[in-house]
């Protein structure tokens, strides 16, 4: 794995209600590319920021269908990395955005 796959595999933290309850819980969330797999994303988040990952969980999101002018199309759908780290870690998500 180059370092390259691994840098471009995040893309920027998600910041919601959800995501600020879980980083209580030692958990964030990144918006990560649609090729990014598991591996990429723990080695990725391990050499940015420091941490020891504990695990790595992706969600594919699919993009709203809307319409505009009668004329029906979608959002483009995004792909969600949740990041658990070990105890006692931390990011400062808001530092680094």
């Amino acid at each position: 794995m180059s370092n390259e796959r691994i840098f471009s595999a995040l893309r920027a933290p998600y910041i919601s209600e959800k995501s600020a309850r879980l980083a209580e819980h030692n958990q964030y969330v990144f918006v990560v590319t649609p090729e990014a797999t598991k591996a990429d994303i723990r080695a990725a988040v391990e050499q940015l920021f420091d941490v020891k990952v504990e695990g790595v969980n992706l969600v594919n999101v699919k993009g709203k269908v809307k319409s505009f002018r009668f004329r029906p199309g979608s959002r483009q759908g995004k792909r969600k990395a949740y990041v658990r780290l070990a105890e006692g870690q931390t990011i400062d998500v808001a530092a680094k955005a």
